[in-house]
């Protein structure tokens, strides 16, 4: 009797051990840069909401940031508690219900000159495109992951293509050219990071090139193919296409060092830079915190790189190496092409800068995709090293 009697309390121990194991394995290195980053964002809001608003009213983005980030935060939680193997088994329904928010934003999305993006949720707007890359890059990971030792071959590379195309020329025809480059990063870090060869990816990216006149003829708006033009421009327009970058220029070349302060930017402040919450956040980071802040901020994404490429390569499970991979490209992709096209080195695409740039839907995104990162370290993690 006396053995029965104990028989419970080893399970019991057993099961608070192995839930002890698989908590420890819980990044908090990750969650602590991307945190920060946050932080950074909110800042920048709080920054961005000091300007009046039409009729005085004072802006509401900080007030606003706060409350995507509370939201962003319970994702987090959700998505990190959540088996991760379930995205797996739930692969293709996955896909189609990306595919279903993408052609409901067609449907009865608003946006900005005839352009259908965002889509009204009671008192909020969502993008579902920025959903759609999270969604993406689990489709994608389920996929190539099946594939097993066949990841090399053409069809595991066409086969990956073919799952891309569909969400891609739904957000094309927005139109949203910057998002559509981000599922292409995906798609290619994914394919890269799961070790299919160079000589694929070159065929892959000769076909893309040979793309671009059917792009530029059919798919993209006469505002999208001004700004490119405006970009390959050694005199661009300033009163024109090319007024965005030139006052964003400004903006960074004058925040020197150590910047003006916070609150303190010339153009920020005087309302001179165009959507400098958005796409050009960095431009109001650059000219108010100066380059130590910029500095900081690229340290930052560096060390959350890092910290995301290290979940992908602990994971025996070969969908959370993948998975990692594809929330790393999305993130670094991202990163260089915001900069770029603030510092005039890339053409102006409106891809957001993730975590700082105001926005609900990509905070939200991020946060659904590093949760799924921290499900897959808690139950698929190697020992640390």
């Amino acid at each position: 009797m006396g053995v029965i009697r104990a028989e419970p309390a080893r399970v019991t121990d057993w099961a608070a051990k192995s839930v002890g194991a698989a908590w420890r394995s819980f990044d908090l290195q990750l969650v602590t840069y991307a945190g920060l980053l946050v932080a950074v964002g909110l800042v920048m809001a709080y920054t961005n909401s000091v300007e009046g608003g039409p009729g005085g009213q004072v802006d509401t983005t900080f007030s606003r940031g706060l409350m995507w980030a509370a939201i962003a935060v319970a994702v987090f939680t959700v998505a990190t508690f959540f088996d991760y193997r379930w995205l797996k088994a739930l692969a293709w329904p996955i896909y189609a219900i990306q595919l279903g928010l993408l052609a409901m934003t067609l449907a009865i999305g608003d946006g900005i000159g005839g352009s259908a993006r965002w889509v009204a949720l009671g008192p909020l707007t969502f993008q579902f495109s920025e959903l759609a890359k999270i969604l993406m890059i689990v489709v994608l990971a389920s996929f190539l992951a099946s594939r097993g030792g066949r990841l090399n071959s053409i069809g595991s590379v066409v086969g990956a293509c073919l799952l891309v195309g569909p969400p891609l020329a739904l957000v094309m025809m927005q139109p949203d050219l910057g998002t559509s480059l981000v599922f292409g990063a995906i798609l290619a870090g994914m394919l890269w990071m799961s070790g299919v060869s160079l000589r694929w990816l070159g065929v892959l990216a000769i076909a893309t090139v040979a793309m671009v006149p059917i792009a530029w003829n059919y798919l993209l708006r006469d505002y999208q193919k001004e700004r490119l033009l405006q970009f390959m421009d050694s005199n661009p327009d300033i009163q024109g296409a090319g007024f965005q970058l030139h006052q964003a220029q400004i903006a960074v070349g004058s925040g020197g060092a150590f910047g003006k302060g916070l609150t303190n930017g010339t153009q920020t402040q005087g309302g001179f830079l165009p959507v400098q919450a958005t796409d050009f956040v960095f431009a109001t980071l650059a000219e108010e915190l100066g380059f130590i802040g910029g500095l900081v901020l690229f340290a930052l994404f560096a060390l959350l790189l890092w910290r995301v490429l290290t979940s992908a390569w602990r994971s025996k499970d070969p969908f959370g190496t993948l998975f990692g991979a594809g929330l790393a490209s999305m993130i670094l992709f991202q990163l260089v092409v915001n900069v770029g096209m603030v510092l005039g080195i890339m053409p102006i695409t409106g891809i957001p800068l993730p975590f700082v740039t105001h926005g609900g839907a990509s905070l939200v995104s991020m946060a659904a995709g590093l949760g799924i990162l921290q499900s897959v370290n808690i139950r698929q993690a190697r020992a640390a090293w």
